[in-house]
């Protein structure tokens, strides 16, 4: 029975390895759903004003998904190796394909908090019943007496209205209502189908075989486990070879004795080194030979980054 659950646990946790950004952009959108029901119900409170229901309506959903967009740009490892590299070598290796693919990919990773609110924000109605309650057209509504205009319907989202009123009330919030979640369920629709677009046109355009991109995949993910890994070791263990040189002792635990012991450390990587695996990488060959990352590059001893006669392009941001 104990075998039966561990190899379980080790199927699901292999599973889950391989679903990484998948399980990931999952928990951020079901972080963002959280966060925009938690707005509605704490911080949402329209105005019920003409002019001032439709800006705010509007920032209601456009300036929290804005700011949901910065924060994944700023967040994504991926834009910062692109500084990187503009910073250190530039863009004139990459082609125009390469460039958008680049930009497509951050911008891509990013957007994912920011249509999940806005999603949520068009399929729950407040914010678009608030920003056009009073944009309906009085003609429209059967019998709505003459002297009602904007400044009636756009007390309609408050509830603020005379009581003769109630039905035209609920005539004017189950339309925009409508309205409201057919933008929704249509941006769905039309997100699914560009994100199955691009899953297809990568796998058509791609050099490499669906076996080889997954080994690259499984070969990224593990290089950057075994190089976070090490860089922690490798810091700890020159902090305190510095620590003692400057005390004259240093306080270890047991397991910090026994890395400090086992792997001696001579001496600190220098800046070039650093700079020649920081940065985007664009999948190369080196005579029929593949190069996974920067890292396996500069451990061939290739120089460059631009495009060889035998090599394929193919993007990918380092991590």
């Amino acid at each position: 029975m104990a075998a039966l659950i561990a190899e379980n646990f080790r199927f699901l946790s292999l599973f889950f390895k391989s679903k990484d950004v998948m399980i990931f952009n999952g928990l951020v959108a079901l972080g963002t759903v959280g966060s925009e029901e938690l707005f509605s119900v704490v911080a949402f409170h329209c105005p019920c004003s003409p002019a001032r229901n439709y800006i705010y309506g509007l920032a209601a959903i456009g300036v929290p998904a804005l700011a949901l967009f910065l924060i994944g740009v700023i967040w994504n490892n991926h834009t910062w190796n692109l500084v990187a590299e503009c910073h250190k070598r530039g863009v004139k290796n990459f082609s125009a394909a390469a460039t958008f693919l680049l930009f497509g990919s951050i911008m891509g990773r990013a957007s994912v908090a920011p249509i999940t609110w806005s999603v949520i924000s068009l399929l729950r109605g407040e914010a678009y019943i608030c920003a056009l309650s009073e944009f309906v057209k009085p003609s429209s509504l059967d019998k709505l007496p003459a002297e009602y205009g904007a400044e009636v319907l756009a007390k309609i989202p408050c509830r603020d209205v005379p009581a003769n009123l109630t039905k035209f009330r609920d005539e004017v919030t189950r339309r925009l209502r409508y309205e409201s979640q057919l933008f929704g369920w249509l941006l769905i629709g039309i997100v699914a189908v560009l994100v199955f677009l691009t899953k297809c046109l990568k796998h058509c355009c791609s050099p490499l075989s669906y076996r080889q991109e997954a080994y690259w995949a499984q070969y990224r993910s593990n290089e950057d486990k075994l190089f976070r890994r090490t860089a922690e070791v490798h810091s700890r263990i020159l902090a305190a070879k510095n620590v003692k040189q400057f005390f004259g002792f240093v306080a270890l635990d047991k397991e910090e004795k026994e890395l400090v012991q086992e792997f001696p450390v001579e001496g600190v990587q220098p800046s070039p080194q650093w700079n020649a695996i920081t940065g985007v990488y664009i999948y190369r060959e080196n005579k029929g030979f593949p190069l996974y990352s920067r890292l396996h590059k500069w451990a061939k001893g290739v120089e460059g980054n631009g495009p060889t006669p035998e090599g394929h392009e193919l993007l990918f941001l380092a991590s």
